[in-house]
């Protein structure tokens, strides 16, 4: 039995405390806060709701089974269906690059970073990448794919490479992906328990079998998370697209080989079939605009249930 005059612990101090007895700025900052929160979602529910409104009104089953055309009015310019295929290349394009690339720095960085200095330096370019401007990819892209040495990887014509082409495209959106990629995983990793690691030592795995038959797979939940916030972000991109893609109407192979051409070739996703389409764009129909953002923010808001699906299954699968 404890002493009467026993002082109180600090979580049940914790608990007693309530925002009744904060100073009054506390208060109007808790205030302040709430205010912003409450902002926020009210601004993201709106646009969600005004873009499925606008998108239910105008989406049409075949608007997802045409090509776009060329027309005057909306109704001979056909759907948006190369718009989607180019989006589903860039996003395999990029992917494919961003995470063995990515899942490999992560462990790197997490499990050995051996020499220090270069794992200093390679986590710096990560939080880099992540604050580079898309547009300043896209033209570094430019410089990299106009070079003749990379003219087998686009259109070339008398000896002048255009450095436009799913396969520039889908390089430099891969770089857009990798921060998310490296950044997830690598919390993954982080997340597994020392004495994990140490009961591998015990039965005699070597560090590097330790990692690719115990760590991966416990991480599996963080890498699919990174692979879902990597599509999100590689299928909004718009400036490397225009720039490097071209954002031509239709999908244009180049050469005889069906998708080695195609790869080669350019043509348009559905971010910059939007750009296009939108009041201030060079088609103006809006109508197009909208179902094809319908469409965009549908497959967006799946990715972000995905990532909320397999971030809960993290948690419940942690060790420990």
């Amino acid at each position: 039995m404890s002493a009467v005059g026993a002082p109180a612990s600090p979580g049940a101090v914790r608990r007693s405390e309530s925002s009744s007895s904060w100073r009054l700025s506390d208060r109007i900052g808790l205030g302040f806060a709430w205010l912003l929160g409450l902002l926020f979602c009210a601004v993201a529910v709106s646009i969600v709701i005004y873009l499925l409104i606008q998108g239910v009104r105008y989406v049409r089953p075949s608007l997802l089974v045409t090509s776009p055309s060329a027309g005057y009015t909306q109704s001979e310019t056909g759907g948006f269906l190369d718009p989607m295929i180019g989006t589903l290349i860039v996003a395999l394009l990029a992917m494919a690059i961003a995470m063995p690339v990515g899942i490999a720095t992560a462990v790197w960085l997490s499990e050995f970073a051996r020499p220090a200095g270069l794992a200093r330096v390679a986590e710096s370019t990560v939080e880099m990448l992540a604050g580079t401007p898309s547009i300043v990819l896209a033209l570094f892209g430019t410089i990299i794919f106009e070079s003749p040495a990379l003219g087998f990887l686009s259109q070339t014509s008398g000896g002048i490479v255009f450095g436009r082409s799913f396969f520039a495209a889908g390089a430099m959106l891969s770089l857009v992906a990798l921060p998310l990629v490296v950044s997830t995983v690598r919390e993954g990793l982080q997340a597994i328990p020392t004495h994990v690691r140490e009961a591998s030592y015990a039965v005699g795995k070597s560090k590097i079998a330790t990692t690719r038959r115990v760590l991966l797979p416990a991480a599996r939940p963080s890498v699919i998370t990174g692979a879902m916030l990597g599509v999100g972000r590689v299928i909004g991109d718009t400036a490397i697209i225009v720039v490097l893609l071209g954002a031509t109407l239709n999908l244009e192979g180049v050469g005889g080989v069906p998708l080695l051409g195609t790869l080669r070739g350019t043509g348009s996703t559905l971010t910059s079939y939007i750009y296009d389409n939108a009041p201030t764009g060079d088609y103006n129909q809006p109508n197009k605009a909208y179902a094809a953002a319908f469409v965009l923010l549908v497959i967006v808001l799946a990715l972000n249930a995905g990532v909320d699906v397999f971030a809960r299954r993290a948690k419940e699968l942690r060790w420990g």
